[in-house]
């Protein structure tokens, strides 16, 4: 069968309109990196940006590699291609490595303009507590305030006697945005980390009129690591083993498929709200095991250490004090 002429110019033109929009679907990252925030053990100087040579490996120090770059991953994640390109550059050149036992790894992201979370975002979470689920995301935020690094301490505050453990699926957002298009999402997410919503249940359920931010946002009541890993270097965040362990045992095991609304909904929906931009932080609930709905409740005292682990992202490691 011969095509009309004519038929040969639109079959180019929509293989180029779709090449494009996967283009702009991938753009964002373009290489699997593990990407920190650090500083140099004994240096009293700022904070650095990194790339990991794996996990938990040695680290190439961007702005020793590149006095031009910036020297926080919310600056780097606002040149987006740009920087990202320029850290995949410094990464394969193999120089200015710094080891891992000369720097204190700190979040990934620092003094976000929003730290957004999800409540009620696991199906075996909302069966733990006997709750429907949702048909909307319920969204609620922590201040930025309470972030915190992969092996910070957790203070507990003297205001609360109910001190609660949260392992989350992070993500952060890489490209500014507003009203974005569900499929769409994943051109706006530089990439995922580790997150522990720490959470005082007495204020988040019983005082302040039940409403959960304070509850939810003392200080050091959100650490995040130990890296942003770049959405090209997880294979389906949707399918992640996630755990939190608490003095080594095990209180949290689940999956990531039990997310009821995944990261591009999440992004659509909270968009047409507010204006997303580089650096936001997105906590996207947890899984059944918060000591709060044990029989009897248990919560964290000084001295508890609490992991939490995701497949391929890495674990964040923080001792109550």
């Amino acid at each position: 069968m011969r095509l009309p002429l004519g038929s040969f110019g639109i079959f180019r033109s929509l293989i180029s309109q779709r090449q494009t929009a996967e283009t702009h679907r991938r753009s964002l990252s373009g290489a699997a990196m593990r990407l920190v925030q650090f500083r140099r053990r004994g240096d009293t100087g700022g904070i650095r940006v990194g790339v990991e040579q794996g996990e938990g490996l040695s680290v190439v120090d961007l702005k020793a590699f590149d006095p031009s770059m910036p020297s926080t991953m919310r600056e780097l994640l606002e040149l987006g291609d740009e920087g990202l390109e320029s850290a995949q550059r410094a990464l394969a050149s193999g120089q200015c490595v710094v080891d891992r036992a000369d720097i204190q790894l700190l979040s990934p992201v620092l003094a976000p303009e929003k730290v957004v979370c999800v409540g009620m975002n696991y199906r075996d979470h909302c069966l733990e507590q006997n709750a429907p689920i949702p048909k909307e995301p319920i969204i609620f935020s922590k201040f930025p305030s309470a972030i915190t690094g992969p092996y910070d301490d957790i203070i507990l505050p003297a205001e609360s006697q109910q001190v609660d453990w949260e392992v989350e699926l992070a993500f952060v957002i890489g490209r500014r945005g507003k009203h974005i298009k569900e499929e769409d999402a994943l051109s706006h997410v530089a990439g995922f980390t580790v997150a522990n919503d720490v959470s005082s249940r007495d204020w988040q359920m019983k005082r302040n009129g039940k409403q959960w931010l304070l509850g939810k946002t003392f200080d050091s009541f959100c650490p995040l690591g130990p890296a942003l890993v770049t959405t090209d270097a997880v294979k389906d965040p949707h399918s992640l083993s996630i755990r939190c362990l608490v003095n080594g045992d095990t209180v949290q095991s689940s999956n990531t498929d039990q997310m009821i609304f995944k990261t591009a909904a999440l992004v659509a929906w909270v968009s047409k709200f507010v204006t997303l931009a580089p650096g936001d932080v997105f906590l996207t609930g947890t899984p059944p095991g918060v000591g709060v709905f044990r029989k009897p409740p248990v919560f964290l005292k000084r001295g508890d250490v609490v992991e939490c682990q995701i497949d391929q992202l890495g674990s964040i490691i923080n001792q109550v004090v």
